[in-house]
């Protein structure tokens, strides 16, 4: 004859459920004020929405910037060309463009950010693509040392699963703090971010040591897996597949610092050489492209002066990069027309 359960054991049971009821409860409503809220201003739910940035990383806030309809031209890399003023290439192209760059990212997280562009422009007049040493991995995962909220950008059980996260709780009572706050800060709508002054502070252009570190030449061999091959190429082709053919994209690889130059002939030199040829081959796939050469020994490259470290370049620098973008973005929609 089975025993009956004491009712100790009948009790324990009965207050385990009502806990797991209660947690369960209480992640669906968390979940639904996540939704509501939508901390980052995904446009998932557009309710709270005020169509202005709050202030916070540009990890996060591209969410919000790539979907802006007011942007018909971006700017996707990371820091090696984040000093490109969106406002300088507006006023040169008369496009208006917003600054999409996240530091410390690689092409799955800039081809993330591209799709995300995309989807929420369907034909935008100009997409500029940076292509630098992270693009020339021969690890077709591309993989990062630095996190990147790909669910924030991803399709809808991603998103959900991203907002089950502590930090997403965070932001999601941060972002009902900012809505409430009648004098509540704004980010730039369009990305801008010079950082010139982060950089000067910690001693870049006058501690010995960074000084030293920038006139010390690389070497001849390349980096750990970047001697090829180089598959960013064929995955460069099956995103420009994406890129409507009348929008304009300009691929830019970015200045160096002459000691970052590898000595000519060697195998560095060879392996970097084959990886841009890979890039400018992918981006002739797409009918309305060109390329802006940051490398090969341009004459800026040997002015220290111009440069925080071998690969971040200053903003003369980048201001003379601009006027060479705008340039190419001209001269191109000019064919086009004609």
């Amino acid at each position: 004859m089975a025993l009956a359960h004491p009712p100790q054991a009948r009790a324990w049971r009965a207050f385990v459920g009502t806990v797991l009821l209660a947690m369960a409860g209480l992640s669906v409503a968390y979940l639904g004020l996540a939704v509501l809220v939508d901390p980052y201003d995904t446009g998932r739910s557009t309710l709270l929405s005020r169509g202005a940035v709050r202030p916070q990383g540009p990890r996060t806030a591209s969410a919000l910037r790539g979907r802006d309809p007011a942007y018909a031209g971006a700017v996707i890399g990371n820091s090696h060309i984040q000093l490109i003023e969106p406002a300088a290439l507006t006023r040169l192209t008369g496009i208006p463009f917003v600054q999409l760059s996240v530091p410390a990212t690689g092409p799955s997280e800039q081809f993330a950010i591209l799709n995300w562009y995309l989807k929420h422009h369907a034909r935008p007049e100009v997409i500029v693509l940076s292509a630098d040493a992270f693009w020339c991995s021969d690890d077709p995962s591309f993989p990062s040392e630095h996190g990147f909220p790909y669910w924030l950008l991803g399709d809808w059980p991603a998103y959900l699963k991203g907002l089950l996260r502590f930090t997403a709780a965070q932001e999601t009572i941060n972002r009902l703090g900012w809505l409430l706050n009648p004098r509540r800060k704004q980010a730039a709508s369009d990305g801008w971010w010079d950082y010139e002054s982060n950089y000067l502070s910690q001693g870049f252009g006058r501690d010995p040591a960074k000084r030293a570190a920038l006139e010390r030449p690389v070497g001849p061999e390349p980096e750990p897996h970047h001697g090829g091959p180089f598959p960013v190429g064929d995955r460069l082709r099956a995103e420009l597949a994406r890129v409507p053919a009348e929008t304009a994209v300009v691929l830019v690889f970015p200045p160096v610092y002459a000691r970052a130059e590898p000595p000519a002939e060697s195998p560095r030199a060879a392996a970097e050489a084959a990886c841009r040829a890979e890039v400018r081959s992918a981006l002739a796939v797409h009918p309305l492209s060109t390329v802006i050469e940051g490398r090969d020994r341009r004459p800026q490259a040997d002015n220290p002066d111009l440069f925080f470290d071998q690969t971040h370049y200053r903003l003369p620098l980048a201001r003379s990069l601009t006027d060479e973008i705008g340039a190419a973005i001209v001269r191109m929609r000019t064919h086009a027309s004609e």
